[in-house]
């Protein structure tokens, strides 16, 4: 490397995720461009380069570092410092260098990037077919990473001995397998085998071509992925779709459903209706399972997603995925292999021995898994994709407190749709999908994640913050860990996540809407209205409460909530099943009858009420039906309810009004469904009118699980925004329990510093 003219030196720091991203590489490849001379190393999740050469250089070199990184980098320049010139004769990758004290940035699963799937379909390419190729800017990381920093020893391809070929890649610093850690081929790398009635199938080539053979016979296939297993079929045989619901069970939860990414969306375009951002979060980098409108005219079997208007649709992200979907040319449900809300199986004996009456055979290959992570989902609101599930492609998720934790704290989430949080300074990170903790094996998972991300990141905890709820399996965990412990209301947790996304707001009304959750006063809220910012939170807005009959079933069982309503009222309903009547006199006499004003529990009455479904199979489902229902009658008008302060000082929407119109069968199913959805966004600006008129200004906020109704929260923002209000949605933490650790967090860290 030739250079004249006078020379400097300085020494860089850079931070952020700048590991199992091909930053080194990419610093090197930059330093040869600008004639630079010196080294880069990983040093504990930072990066540290010394660099010398001209000063124009060096000063392109800075602002390069930042602004031209790849892709799958966010790399955050820390510190720049001019040093005494040196001499060295080229530009060098050094060994990393482990440290006490890190600052790590782990990296989520990649998919598989556009170059390497050319090499995958190049028949002259040595990797072509190879179900495992990666280069430094795809491929997974968070699932395959045992430690940092991020070297193949530290991963589960340790056990995979680089050959010839790859060990010439792995140590060019000009190959984009430079150091990609997972790098391999067929001839050292992780191989496939087929398992179908008891015969093995060892040929990778022959594995995957009787994988294609048995999912074209309607064969139900678990193939095992990058996170986890997937249970695959053929999503345009009715019989075998209909053959996987029965065995998992799994009678009506939508299943995902995998196109090929290929003919520009060809396929997908001719059962979805795609728009433009639904297209481009589909494509990006996550590629996340994402909720679109279905086309009436499509292939698909309507037991992809009885009932409902909207599935979920997915793009391959591992290079397993192309060659099935070339090979087999028909989409593939792609549903996690698990026991229903429990984390996916990674390991092939527990596929085999808790899925063996689920799966007819098994694609399974020998990387391991070293921790599982589910699909994300996405759906669109407002023009925004917003995050539902966190998964393999955006998680372990980090984000910025607003305020500083005084010591590392651990957040255990909720009792449904796990996440677990790690928060230290102002940094936290957020756990993929653990799922609902009511099996051993989920508290195994649970458990495991949350002593994997302080190993992974080196962060010990010193605190524990939980909910409120008493019988929250996480509460009964954080108390026993022998840690102080903080205990966060739901409700508030729920606000405080919302309000985490926005910093620059200070002054908030929340609508917290979900099933239910632990209150201030004991009860189960889940229809609140709360005013304030994080850590100091003021119930200002509610439901009129009832009382449900039998407690936690009426989450399964939403004709218990259409019979509480009408109990409350003083009436009877007679779409009540036979033996009502011994239910109601344990309601009148307050027995397994709590206190609730939860939304959720509205709508699964509405949808009794309606005759839409008394009995679901998932906790959703009667909302989504009711969803689905409203949309073929929209817009209604809402029915006015009456919205007054009750004793405790309270504005209380009284849902009384919506009976009529609910059992009025004159009205078609839809229209009276779409009615609902319009009165309780109206109740929502009778409050906010109120408040604003009692308070002053501030910014709307609508998040809990209830929210993850479209039609409900882009009326809602709409209403709001036409009212005069600024509204917000959550976007990158969702709005369901899956956000609660990050909002216990944010409440935690604002209260510890007022």
């Amino acid at each position: 490397m030739s250079q004249s003219g006078p020379t400097a030196a300085m020494r860089l720091w850079l931070a952020g995720q700048v590991q199992g991203v091909g930053y080194r590489p990419f610093v090197y490849r930059l330093a040869q461009r600008l004639e630079l001379r010196g080294w880069v190393r990983n040093r504990s999740g930072q990066v540290e380069i010394h660099a010398t050469g001209s000063p124009p250089a060096l000063e392109r070199f800075q602002w390069a570092l930042v602004h031209e990184a790849p892709p799958l980098a966010r790399a955050r320049l820390m510190s720049c410092e001019a040093i005494p010139a040196f001499d060295s004769e080229d530009f060098q990758i050094r060994d990393s260098e482990e440290s006490t004290h890190a600052d790590i940035h782990v990296p989520p699963d990649g998919f598989a990037c556009d170059d390497c799937l050319r090499e995958l379909r190049d028949p002259h390419d040595r990797r072509y077919r190879y179900p495992f190729i990666n280069c430094t800017q795809c491929g997974p990381r968070y699932t395959l990473i045992e430690r940092l920093p991020y070297d193949r020893l530290h991963t589960s391809m340790a056990a995979f001995p680089l050959c010839p070929d790859c060990r010439r890649e792995y140590e060019n610093p000009l190959d984009r397998r430079f150091h990609a850690e997972p790098v391999a081929c067929p001839l050292c790398g992780p191989q496939l085998r087929f398992v179908h009635d008891g015969v093995t199938v060892h040929d990778p080539a022959a594995a995957l071509a009787a994988c294609v053979v048995a999912l074209r016979a309607g064969r139900i296939v678990a193939v095992k992925g990058i996170g986890g297993y997937h249970l695959m079929c053929d999503a345009t045989q009715p019989a075998a779709v209909a053959r996987l619901r029965a065995r998992k069970p799994r009678p009506a939860k939508p299943l995902a459903v995998m196109f090929p990414a290929n003919d520009d969306l060809a396929v997908l375009r001719r059962e979805v209706e795609l728009d433009g951002e639904s297209e481009r979060t589909l494509l990006g980098p996550m590629r996340p399972i994402v909720l679109v409108k279905r086309r009436t005219d499509g292939r698909l079997c309507e037991g992809v997603a009885p009932g409902l208007d909207d599935i979920g649709v997915m793009l391959p992200y591992s290079p397993l995925h192309p060659l099935l979907l070339d090979d087999i040319g028909v989409p593939l449900v792609t549903t996690s292999a698990n026991i229903s809300g429990e984390p996916v199986l990674t390991d092939a004996a527990d596929v085999a021995s808790r899925l063996r009456h689920v799966a007819d055979a098994f694609l399974h290959h020998d990387r391991p898994i070293v921790r599982p992570a589910d699909d994300p989902v996405l759906q669109v609101v407002a023009g925004r994709a917003r995050v539902l599930r966190l998964g393999r492609g955006n998680a372990p998720l980090e984000w910025e407190l607003p305020h500083a934790v005084r010591q590392p704290t651990l957040a255990v989430g909720g009792h449904a749709r796990n996440t677990v949080g790690l928060a230290w300074g102002t940094r936290v990170v957020i756990s993929p999908h653990i799922g609902d903790l009511n099996s051993p094996r989920s508290m195994d998972v649970f458990s495991r994640t949350i002593a994997d991300l302080q190993q992974l990141y080196g962060v010990r905890a010193e605190r524990i913050v939980c909910d409120a709820h008493p019988a929250y399996a996480s509460r009964h965990w954080a108390e026993r860990a022998g840690l102080p412990v903080t205990k966060v209301f739901h409700h508030h947790a729920h606000a405080s996540a919302l309000a985490g996304e926005y910093p620059d707001i200070d002054h908030w009304l929340v609508f917290t809407w979900d099933g239910t959750g632990y209150g201030e006063d004991g009860t189960l809220w889940g229809g609140e209205a709360l005013l304030g910012s994080p850590g100091a939170w003021r119930r200002i807005g509610t439901m009129r409460p009832f009382r449900l009959p039998g407690g936690e079933r009426a989450a399964r069982e939403p004709w218990r909530s259409a019979c509480a309503l009408t109990w409350e009222s003083g009436d009877d309903w007679n779409g009540a099943p036979e033996g009502a009547d011994v239910l109601r006199h344990a309601w009148q006499r307050h027995l397994n009858a709590p206190t609730t004003s939860a939304v959720g529990r509205l709508f699964d009455a509405a949808a009794a009420l309606l005759g839409v479904v008394h009995t679901t199979s998932f906790e959703a489902q009667a909302p989504m039906l009711l969803e689905a229902a409203a949309r073929s009658a929209w817009p209604a008008p809402p029915i006015r309810l009456s919205v007054e302060k009750d004793a405790r000082q309270l504005w209380t929407v009284d849902w009384a009004a919506l009976l009529p119109l609910l059992r009025d069968d004159s009205v078609s199913i839809g229209a009276r469904a779409a009615a609902f959805h319009a009165s309780l966004v109206q109740s929502m600006l009778e409050i906010a009118g109120h408040a604003r008129a009692e308070h002053g200004s501030f910014a709307v906020g609508l998040t809990g699980g209830v929210f993850q109704n479209r039609l409900l929260a882009e009326h809602g923002l709409a209403q709001l925004a036409h009212a005069g209000f600024e509204a917000h949605l959550p976007a990158g933490i969702p709005p369901n329990d899956a956000g609660i650790s990050f909002g216990q967090l944010v409440e935690t860290a604002r209260t510890a510093e007022s």
